[in-house]
Formats: structure tokens, C-alpha cells, sequence
């Protein structure tokens, strides 16, 4: 849970809050809508891979706590990186919501730093921890576009 107020919180909330100068009043129209919809399916997302890292994996998105199983369910049956993929949705909404582009160009930024996090550090470190299992899961499941 503290992982989850922390990293996630900072990233799609108070870095964003930053960037925009606080959270003033939103202008009215169809964008905010459209971006308070991509936030919800972006928390959505976050906190239902979340959700099975504790239940099936047990442990946490946290390298400091890591999973005891390698989650291949719900959401991750579809894409690997799926938490990512969240909390950018989540930061767009946001980028719609507050009409910012700054705050677009920063989930867009995001997603490359996770890529590399990803590619450097979390697959190397799941094939050592999983071996053959989660070179099978790499080969049938994508990094970051489902596969429906």
C-alpha cells in the first residue's frame, strides 16, 4: 500500500500537480469527461494488477518486496506491463482534463523511462527469478501492446 501512495502517487499525481502549477478549476467541456474516463480505466487498471500481485503473486509492485510467483493472470495475460500502461492512461486523463500538453508530453516520457527500467532491469531480473516460466510467458505475452 505504501509503495502504491508513494511511487504511483508521485508519479501520476504530484509530478503532474507540479507541472501544471497546482490543480486550478478544469476547464468545462466534453475533454474533461474524456479525461476523467482515462483516469478511472488508468487507476482501474493500476490497482486491479496491484490487486493480483498480492493475491497471486504474493508480494507487492515494489522491487524492495517482488512477487513469490510470476503473475500471468487477468490483465497480464494480455501484456506484461500492464501497471505501466495504467498509470500513464491515468496521466493523460489528467493531460485531457487540465487541457495540458506538458503533462501529455510528461506520460509520454514515462513510458520511455519505464521502457528502459523494464528492458534493463525488471525482465532480467524476472528471468533469473523464474527462468524457463517467464521466458515462455516473454515469448507468448507482449511488453506493451495486447494481444486480444
Amino acid at each position: 500500500m505504501l509503495f502504491t501512495i508513494f511511487v504511483p502517487g508521485t508519479v501520476a499525481i504530484l509530478v503532474p500537480r507540479w507541472l501544471l502549477g497546482g490543480f486550478a478549476k478544469p476547464p468545462s467541456g466534453v475533454m474533461i469527461w474524456i479525461g476523467v474516463i482515462t483516469f478511472l480505466i488508468g487507476a482501474a487498471i493500476y490497482f486491479r494488477c496491484a490487486w493480483e500481485f498480492a493475491v497471486r503473486g504474493l508480494g507487492t509492485p515494489a522491487p524492495i518486496a517482488p512477487t513469490k510467483f510470476l503473475v500471468t493472470t487477468a490483465l497480464h495475460r494480455y501484456i506484461s506491463n500492464p501497471m505501466y500502461i495504467g498509470v500513464a492512461m491515468a496521466i493523460l486523463g489528467e493531460a485531457a482534463i487540465f487541457r495540458s500538453l506538458l503533462v501529455a508530453e510528461y506520460a509520454c516520457v514515462m513510458l520511455l523511462i519505464a521502457h528502459i527500467f523494464v528492458v534493463l532491469y525488471e525482465e532480467p531480473t524476472l528471468q533469473r527469478q523464474f527462468g524457463e516460466s517467464y521466458e515462455e510467458y516473454k515469448r507468448s505475452v507482449p511488453r506493451w501492446l495486447p494481444r486480444l
